[in-house]
């Protein structure tokens, strides 16, 4: 096992894999930009380096000083968390030329599956189901292009290959839409992920967006764990997570798990990812994506299965074997998480950096809430806008939403706008009771006027 880990990020997952870690008894070191001195992280942690300024681009992405850090504190490993340099194939190299174990998949799992292309051209050899497209990069002066989109049929979805978080994505409907929507799909692309390749894909309608936890271990043993529902979004970034799906049978659940096995296999997949599903009206599933990291809606898994999924990432990166399979995973709990953002919802998710005031975050029985901010904690304009996890979870799914109602009227978080309030009148919506979910939930849902909550 590790004696010393690195944790190569910030916020409440950087708080959560210090946790886990100190509950392995191994020692952790934090890095932090000059913005983040005083981040919770930081406290947590029995060390700490700074490891640049407020600017990501030279801190929590800065490979020289983050390797330097973890050699000059002596540790044997890094964890990346999510974002930042977790799905990252140059960092995940870089640590292993230096003799530090990268916690996460091999270089060449997250090189697969980081280019969308080529992970649906091996999911295809792999007879796992796809989502009709293209079979390669589309430009926006290749006048077959619309014949493609014509046999694909309108609507369809433009997509960045190194894409994610719904950036270099746009939907297009009509065939006098297609050029310009290539051209600012790929404009974006570059922007974010420094590749303007795009692809094709037939865009499904009304979709749920599954996906299930996938653990795998050094002798090449995978399994899967029970689906998450992931539809209520806004701008293709997911807001509210539950497990199990109120969509999903049993039968599905074992046919989409198997599914996500053979995805991961396919790869040689080590320690904890995600492979995720779109699902149309008709149950049939198509493969969208791996996801080659532990994920923001990880606790919901945890809390329906039993299992702490970041000291399995710990101890499988640690070269441990997996000590159960897929069949003997039992659903204990109906478990939903909201993810409260910086943002003001009634401004298009505007973010809203700045100071707290005074700040409750909820408790009681059924309740967990994974954070990093505090009374008196400045939220940097900086970073992504999350500021904390509410879990909420019960026997059953309508306990659960009550408990989740419970608990948001009991936040209060001044000085800051945040999106709390939103998810009170998702929970409090007669289409979420009666599990009418889909990606377009909000605005088909709740921003017409057609909630019941209020």
């Amino acid at each position: 096992m590790f004696k010393k880990i690195l944790i190569a990020n910030r916020g409440e997952i950087a708080c959560r894999v210090i946790r886990a870690a100190k509950e392995l008894g191994i020692k952790t070191v934090a890095i932090h930009s000059e913005a983040d001195k005083e981040s919770m992280h930081v406290t947590m942690a029995d060390e700490s380096v700074c490891v640049g300024p407020a600017s990501a681009s030279e801190s929590y992405l800065n490979i020289p000083s983050i390797i330097s850090a973890a050699e000059i504190t002596g540790a044997d490993a890094i964890h990346p968390g999510y974002g930042f340099l977790a799905e990252n194939t140059y960092f995940a190299e870089v640590c292993e030329s230096c003799g530090i174990t990268f916690i996460g998949p091999k270089r060449s799992s997250i090189e697969k599956m980081g280019d969308k292309i080529a992970a649906r051209q091996l999911m295809i050899k792999s007879k796992v189901p796809v989502v009709p497209g293209s079979d390669g990069p589309i430009s926006a002066d290749d006048p077959n292009i619309y014949k493609l989109a014509e046999k694909i049929g309108y609507p369809i979805i433009i997509k960045a290959t190194a894409g994610g978080g719904g950036k270099g994505m746009r939907v297009v409907v009509s065939q006098e839409a297609l050029k310009n929507s290539i051209i600012m799909a790929q404009t974006e692309a570059k922007a974010n992920f420094g590749n303007p390749d795009v692809y094709m894909e037939k865009y499904i309608e009304e979709p749920h967006h599954i996906e299930f936890q996938i653990l795998g271990d050094s002798k090449g043993k995978v399994v899967y764990l029970p689906e998450r529902d992931c539809s209520i979004q806004r701008r293709h970034q997911k807001l509210v997570e539950e497990s199990p799906s109120p969509f999903i049978s049993e039968s599905l659940r074992k046919k989409m798990g198997k599914a996500a096995q053979s995805a991961a296999e396919a790869v040689g997949y080590i320690t904890v990812g995600t492979v995720e599903f779109l699902v149309d009206k008709n149950m049939d599933f198509y493969f969208m994506e791996m996801n080659t990291r532990i994920q923001v809606e990880h606790p919901v898994t945890e809390i329906v299965t039993g299992i702490d999924l970041v000291k399995e990432q710990i101890r499988l990166a640690a070269g441990e074997r997996l000590s159960f399979d897929s069949s003997a995973i039992k659903i204990k709990n109906h478990a939903i998480e909201c993810r409260i953002n910086a943002e003001d919802p009634d401004k298009d998710f505007i973010p809203s950096p700045g100071k707290i005031g005074k700040l409750y975050l909820p408790g009681g029985p059924g309740i967990r809430v994974d954070t990093h901010v505090y009374s008196g904690y400045t939220i940097p304009p900086f970073y992504d806008s999350l500021i904390a996890k509410i879990i909420a979870y019960a026997p059953t799914r309508e306990e659960t939403i009550s408990k989740m109602s419970r608990a948001l009227k009991e936040v209060i978080i001044e000085g800051i706008k945040n999106t709390a309030s939103l998810h009170a009148k998702i929970m409090n919506n007669e289409y979420f009771h009666e599990g009418n979910i889909c990606t377009d939930f909000l605005p088909k849902y709740v921003f017409n006027n057609r909630n019941s909550e209020e």
